[in-house]
This record gives C-alpha cells, sequence and structure tokens, in this order.
C-alpha cells in the first residue's frame, strides 16, 4: 500500500470493456510521480488517500472483474506529509 494524493479526476469517454464504469483519479506519490487509480470510495481531488497496487487492486473494487492494477482503497482523514 502506498499513500498518495488526488490531483484531479480524470474522464474518459472511451475506455475498454473491462474498466466499465469505475471513476478514474490522477494521484500524485511524495516524489511528484503521476498515476492513474480506480476510485472505489469517491474521494475529491486536493485528499490524501492510501492504495494498492497489483493484483489486490481488483479485489478493492466492488466489481471484481473490473481491470486494474492500482485502486484508492480509502481517504486519509488526518496526515502530516
Amino acid at each position: 500500500m502506498d499513500i498518495m494524493r488526488v490531483k484531479d479526476e480524470l474522464v474518459c469517454t472511451r475506455r475498454v470493456p473491462g474498466l466499465r464504469s469505475a471513476s478514474l483519479r490522477v494521484l500524485e506519490n511524495q516524489q511528484g510521480d503521476l498515476s492513474v487509480a480506480t476510485d472505489a470510495v469517491g474521494v475529491p481531488t486536493g485528499k490524501w488517500v492510501f492504495t494498492t497496487s497489483g493484483s489486490a487492486a481488483r479485489l478493492a473494487m466492488s466489481d471484481p472483474q473490473v481491470i486494474t492494477d492500482l485502486s484508492i482503497c480509502g481517504i486519509i482523514d488526518q496526515w502530516d506529509p
């Protein structure tokens, strides 16, 4: 698991069927690298979140058939980087 910050929402109207209607977010890690993650919790921009990657990312989604290798698992209520 990693801690990342949500930079923005990512809207893609054309996507592979395996993504279904999963919400997507642009995340930034503490080194400034950007990633795209599926959002299982509905997090707003600017919040710190914890994520899971690899095969566990699919299990974090309400539908484990969603194709993803990075998912947001929760919103961090209080954390000082």
